[in-house]
């Protein structure tokens, strides 16, 4: 019996040294494109997110890292390649994660993770005929996370950490563009962890916002989530850029996006809840007498198209 308990936990530790030697091969990052795997974040270690890299030919220990967050698709590969002609003109590496669907619903990506449990499913109708869907917030149900340390805004500093361990680089911080979805993710992540590594953070194209209100309930304002006017005041110092298409108006039709009784009071399509947010928040910096370095760009001709979004930010960021 004491040998087959040895011999179990022998085989078990030599699994775990396994595992962390494997984990530790596939961060290879070569010139090009390629992926790398790392494990979730605090709660969600089970789970893996495929980092989808592009690393340009003159990259050096001292070359620009820029993450680019994926929409509703999670489609890291996509997001990746819109942004290999910038990363060669610039000289960036590209960090692209796709955080699986059916591991990261609505409330664990769009929302951080911020909310453990939601019926959302129960209480959205697709408005037939458009791109939206209708969110009845009578039916609605939805459980807070307060544990900051498991929402998923830690996984870019780890994503960062290890690519540089990977190129032996010597930057410390990162650029971050997310476009649809992940302009929302981004906005949240602005709001919500002001200790980051990252420098200048563009969220694009968000659908619907989380506006600095105490008075209003998540997702749609902070009440609830014990953040002080302290730590609001950090947010409204961090390089935060709102980015929306001119033509993301009432006529776009790409993405989906969310209408209820209290997000429709931001406007009715991306361009007049952009424009409401930035209002909102500048508004409230005022009142709070403090240092506000947000700021809000409308992109010209250009409606809900991550590549054209993209190569706006490019030229934003690195000209």
């Amino acid at each position: 019996m004491k040998q087959f308990l040895y011999i179990t936990v022998l085989v078990s530790l030599c699994l775990l040294n396994t595992k962390a030697y494997n984990q530790e091969k596939e961060i290879i990052i070569n010139e090009g494109s390629g992926t790398f795997i790392i494990e979730g974040g605090k709660g969600n270690e089970h789970k893996e997110i495929t980092v989808h890299y592009y690393k340009p030919k003159k990259f050096d220990a001292s070359s620009r890292v820029l993450l680019v967050i994926p929409g509703s698709g999670r489609n890291g590969d996509s997001y990746r390649d819109s942004w290999i002609e910038e990363s060669e003109k610039y000289n960036i590496l590209i960090l692209s994660p796709s955080y699986p669907e059916k591991e990261y619903l609505y409330e664990h990506y769009h929302l951080g993770g911020i909310v453990k449990d939601a019926n959302t499913r129960e209480s959205i109708t697709f408005i037939k005929g458009t791109n939206q869907v209708y969110l009845d917030e009578d039916k609605t149900s939805i459980q807070l996370n307060l544990d900051t340390t498991t929402w998923i805004y830690k996984d870019f500093d780890r994503i960062f950490d290890a690519a540089i361990t990977a190129v032996n680089g010597s930057q410390k911080g990162y650029d971050i563009f997310g476009h649809s979805a992940g302009g929302q993710i981004l906005h949240r992540f602005t709001i919500f962890n002001t200790k980051s590594k990252a420098k200048r953070i563009i969220a694009a194209n968000s659908g619907s916002y989380t506006l600095p209100d105490f008075e209003t309930k998540f997702p749609f304002g902070i009440e609830d989530l014990e953040l002080s006017t302290k730590d609001l005041k950090k947010s409204f110092k961090q390089q935060l850029t709102i980015f929306v298409g001119e033509l993301d108006n009432e006529n776009e039709t790409g993405g989906i996006l969310l209408r209820s009784k209290t997000v429709d009071k931001q406007g009715l399509h991306r361009l007049a809840r952009a424009q409401y947010f930035y209002k909102i928040a500048k508004a409230k910096a005022k009142e709070m007498n403090c240092t506000f370095n947000w700021k809000l760009k409308v992109i010209p001709n250009v409606g809900h198209n991550m590549r054209e979004m993209g190569n706006a930010a490019g030229i934003y960021l690195y000209e």
